[in-house]
C-alpha cells in the first residue's frame, strides 16, 4: 500500500509540475518581467514557491516506496506520518481551493488513504 501511495504521489507531483510550469509559472514571470517594480529576489522565489509542493511530493513518494522496499517499521511510520501529512493538506487545500472540482485532491486523498491502511 505504502508503495501505490509513492507511485500515486509521483504521478500527481509530475502532472502538478508540468501544469503550474505550463498554467502558473511561466505566465507569473512574463508578467513580473514587464513590470519594473518587482524586486528580482522575488522574481527568483515565486516560481520556487510554487513548484514547492510539487518537490515535496515528489521526495514524498520516493520516500514511501524506499520506506516499503528497505526501512524497518518505525522508519516506514515515520515517513508515512509525514508524507501523508503532506498529501492530506495537499488534498484538503485542493479540495476547498477548487470546490472539488479538480482531480487532484482526490488522487492525495487515496494516497493518504493508502498510506494509513499500509501503516496500520
Amino acid at each position: 500500500m505504502l508503495i501505490s501511495a509513492g507511485l500515486i504521489g509521483l504521478a500527481v507531483s509530475v502532472i502538478h509540475g508540468v501544469l503550474t510550469q505550463r498554467l502558473m509559472v511561466q505566465p507569473v514571470s512574463e508578467m513580473m518581467a514587464t513590470d519594473g517594480t518587482i524586486p528580482l529576489s522575488l522574481r527568483r522565489l515565486v516560481p520556487l514557491l510554487l513548484q514547492f509542493s510539487t518537490f515535496n511530493w515528489l521526495i514524498s513518494g520516493l520516500a514511501l516506496i524506499v520506506a516499503a522496499l528497505w526501512l524497518g517499521p518505525e522508519a516506514r511510520l515515520v515517513v508515512g506520518v509525514l508524507a501523508g501529512s503532506s498529501y492530506l493538506f495537499g488534498a484538503a487545500g485542493n479540495c476547498w481551493g477548487t470546490r472539488g472540482r479538480h482531480p487532484g485532491w482526490l488522487l492525495l486523498a487515496a494516497a493518504s488513504i493508502l498510506i494509513i491502511c499500509g501503516l496500520a
